[in-house]
């Protein structure tokens, strides 16, 4: 009997390690939940912070180390750059060996400008005047207009907004374009087929839906620019006969065209003489310091020429 109990045990035994464990027998043991304080060092938002400052630290590290031993490999030859002049084109160098770095008189300057110009088409003289005032201050913004008295050289096509009988008389004076209702439904179209656009006080309130349109491209009407006024028929004329608006930008400096090299350097003189005429009218009353602090000349794509300033 003892020999059978014996047997009964080892068999019980030998099947109890048979059983093999699987997910269904098997309990998973729960799981520890984090407990966070509210609030504190032992806070969940305290934590992250923390981690995430960590891993903010090692990367840099590994950053800075990358650094060094970048610091540590042998660096190339230095990039050779070559002066501005030689990265200009073989005309541009050859007019500029023939100006001299000083300040010419006004009418040599013109005729070196003329002779200098590097290319094939009627380029424009321009002028460039670097001024001493500040343009975010209001009486200081210099802004105005110049009838250049042998004209800027450019065909300019002038529309005229305004009552119909106004419309007439500028037809008469030479206006491309004068209507009422019409020119807003062109307008609506996006059509603008004008340089310069004048309308009378009464109409500019129609306008305002537009400004969007027009004032980017610089044509929305201003008193200032004498683009807004009761007298149509004379500032069509003015427009047609060469009349160009100048402001200072944000650098303080003032830009315009002076005609074509076309002119000739005497008609050219005339219209430089008018601009800086008027360029020293527009001093502000309240300016300290010098006004005019440099003049340069220049054709479209050639060489600088800096003249004698007489005009502060």
């Amino acid at each position: 009997m003892a020999e059978k109990a014996e047997d009964t045990a080892v068999k019980a035994t030998e099947k109890d390690e048979k059983i093999v464990e699987t997910p269904e027998t098997t309990e998973k043991a729960p799981e520890k939940e984090e407990h966070f304080a509210k609030s504190g060092k032992k806070s969940k938002k305290h934590i992250e912070e923390v981690k995430a400052e960590e891993e903010r630290q090692e990367r840099k590290a590994e950053t800075k180390k990358a650094e060094e031993e970048a610091e540590k490999k042998p660096k190339g030859a230095i990039p050779v750059t070559r002066p501005k002049i030689e990265r200009r084109g073989k005309k541009y160098q050859e007019a500029a060996k023939l100006i001299e770095k000083k300040p010419y008189a006004l009418k040599d300057a013109i005729a070196l400008a003329v002779k200098t110009s590097p290319v094939k088409f009627d380029a424009t003289l321009e002028a460039h005047a670097r001024l001493g005032v500040d343009p975010r201050q209001a009486d200081q913004n210099i802004r105005t207009t110049i009838v250049l008295p042998n004209g800027n050289g450019k065909t300019v096509r002038v529309a005229v907004f305004a009552p119909l009988d106004e419309c007439k008389k500028a037809k008469a004076a030479g206006a491309d374009i004068a209507d009422d209702e019409e020119f807003l439904k062109a307008l609506d179209k996006g059509t603008i087929d004008f340089d310069v656009l004048i309308a009378t006080p009464q109409y500019m309130p129609k306008l305002g839906k537009y400004a969007r349109l027009l004032g980017p491209k610089g044509l929305m009407p201003n008193p200032k620019a004498g683009t807004v006024t009761a007298d149509i028929e004379k500032a069509v004329k003015e427009a047609k006969a060469g009349k160009v608006e100048y402001r200072v930008d944000k650098q303080a400096i003032v830009h315009i065209g002076l005609g074509k090299v076309s002119f000739g350097a005497d008609k050219l003189a005339e219209n430089a003489e008018a601009f800086l005429n008027s360029l020293k009218a527009q001093k502000p009353a309240s300016l300290k310091g010098t006004y005019v602090k440099s003049i340069y000349l220049t054709t479209s794509m050639g060489p600088s020429i800096e003249i004698e300033n007489l005009y502060n």
